[in-house]
């Protein structure tokens, strides 16, 4: 049964980047079209709808507790927990939501117009990393909710996803963006905010 569900996990990571990737991007920015135009708000849904029932197997599955946060470990448990909402809400606040979930895209196809251009910011929150959502994901992955015979698996694919998911992004906005997100990659950490607040000089040459 943990075999199977970490060959879902596998499987659901892989179709998940491989939707979102530049190729398939490029590919779908070249059809135009209905196709062009909802491609990520179709993308998002398809995302949240095979998640539900695979959470719903994992939990259905019998589990022993391998590890939990009890007693003073509570103290780095919250540290940790904290460290994540601030950079959950650092990227609500930077992240153009309307383009990530892809209702941007919706208007302007129904509108007749282009696409948008990806918006590229480096304010708040991405001044002390590239990407604090993915940054978040690592510290809520292990400390929420007890660490399991069968969910450590889940944990364990989870989290090289988010690290492979993360390097696969930074090539997609390296080609989307070009020069100037290749100079703040350079100044700004990837995933953990060891420089502190940087002063983001960026540079289009």
């Amino acid at each position: 049964m943990k075999i199977t569900l970490s060959i879902f996990w596998i499987c659901w990571c892989a179709l998940h980047s491989l939707l979102i990737s530049a190729p398939v991007n490029d590919w779908l920015q070249r059809k135009g079209g209905v196709v062009r135009g909802t491609h990520r708000i179709a993308y998002s849904l398809f995302s949240v709808l095979t998640l539900i029932p695979l959470l719903w197997y994992q939990y259905s599955l019998p589990q022993e507790v391998v590890f939990s946060w009890s007693d003073w470990l509570r103290i780095p448990q919250a540290m940790l927990l904290l460290y994540a909402l601030i950079m959950l809400h650092g990227g609500y606040l930077v992240y153009n939501m309307g383009h990530l979930l892809g209702f941007s895209q919706w208007r302007s196809w129904r509108q007749g117009r282009e696409n948008p251009a990806l918006p590229f910011s480096c304010e708040g929150v991405l001044r002390y990393v590239r990407h604090p959502w993915y940054s978040s994901g690592l510290p809520i992955l292990w400390t929420v909710g007890p660490i399991t015979d069968a969910n450590l698996f889940t944990r364990i694919i989870l989290s090289l996803y988010l690290v492979i998911g993360t390097l696969l992004e930074e090539r997609k906005l390296l080609h989307e963006i070009g020069e100037s997100y290749r100079s703040y990659c350079r100044q700004v950490p990837m995933l953990i905010p060891w420089k502190g607040r940087v002063k983001v000089r960026l540079s289009s040459e």
